[in-house]
């Protein structure tokens, strides 16, 4: 996904290039040269937008609310949304769209808008069936770890989409990591972790590699990132455990599959939606 603009506030992250000893020479001495100088670079960091560098950045976390994005040919909401930690469903409320959310080339998404998801109850990952039998030994146990009932995105029967190592965990302070890596050989088989429709399958969004995108209910996301082969296309329906991509190290410098769950955009750690192994 090439970006059409998106300026962004400068972060405490941020660090400016270094600068010519002469600068703040023909000031005072003492600090408020000093002053003067980091006033100018926020000025420059303000005034700054967004280039593909800060997507290699794991300290670039999402969501924006600023700036705007211009439609390229073969983007989706869904995969504009995704990038820049936005629901479709609010960003596209915010942009005057509606289902089924069709975007045109040279269309300008506007990041600086905010929209509405509509109102519903809070749903809970539903614990996995071998963690409903661990329980069973006692039906009060076994129903007490059910949510109540909730849309269906609880439904979801979660499995998961590779059987190697989990190498890295999610983490949402730090060394930011929206899902976990889990590790493989070129051309392991990658399975959609639950059934859904693929609403983005390409390599268009920078880090990624390339990358599928499932949408498995109003408010759940998947996706499958750095394959070194995609074997579905977007608009198709797939089953739970269905091979969807050949794993492989797009995007990355070492073979391994990027795994992601998102609860209306917002990533959530998928541990807590996996079934126990």
């Amino acid at each position: 996904m090439t970006v059409y603009s998106g300026c962004r506030s400068p972060q405490l992250s941020d660090r400016a290039p270094a600068l010519p000893a002469s600068i703040g020479r023909p000031f005072t001495r003492g600090r408020p040269a000093v002053s003067v100088v980091i006033l100018l670079l926020s000025l420059i960091l303000l005034s700054g937008c967004n280039t593909s560098a800060i997507y290699q950045d794991h300290l670039y976390n999402p969501p924006v609310y600023w700036g705007k994005h211009e439609v390229k040919k073969g983007e989706t909401l869904y995969g504009i949304a995704w990038r820049y930690g936005r629901d479709y469903r609010e960003l596209g409320n915010a942009n005057g769209l509606k289902p089924p959310w069709t975007i045109h080339p040279g269309q300008v998404i506007r990041l600086d808008k905010k929209g509405r998801i509509p109102a519903t109850a809070s749903a809970s990952p539903r614990p996995s069936k071998s963690a409903v039998q661990r329980t069973s030994g006692s039906r009060q146990t076994s129903a007490s770890s059910r949510p109540a009932k909730t849309p269906v995105a609880s439904d979801i029967d979660w499995q998961w989409p590779h059987n190697g190592t989990v190498i890295a965990g999610y983490s949402a302070s730090g060394k930011v990591n929206k899902g976990i890596d889990i590790a493989g050989k070129p051309g392991d088989a990658v399975r959609a972790a639950a059934k859904g429709n693929v609403v983005y399958a390409g390599n268009g969004l920078l880090g990624y590699g390339n990358l599928i995108i499932v949408n498995h209910s109003e408010h759940y996301l998947s996706a499958y990132a750095h394959n070194r082969k995609i074997l579905v296309q977007e608009g198709e329906d797939v089953k739970a455990g269905q091979v969807i991509a050949e794993l492989g190290s797009t995007g990355t410098d070492k073979p391994m599959l990027h795994f992601e769950i998102r609860r209306n955009g917002n990533p959530v750690d998928p541990s807590r939606y996996l079934p126990g192994r």
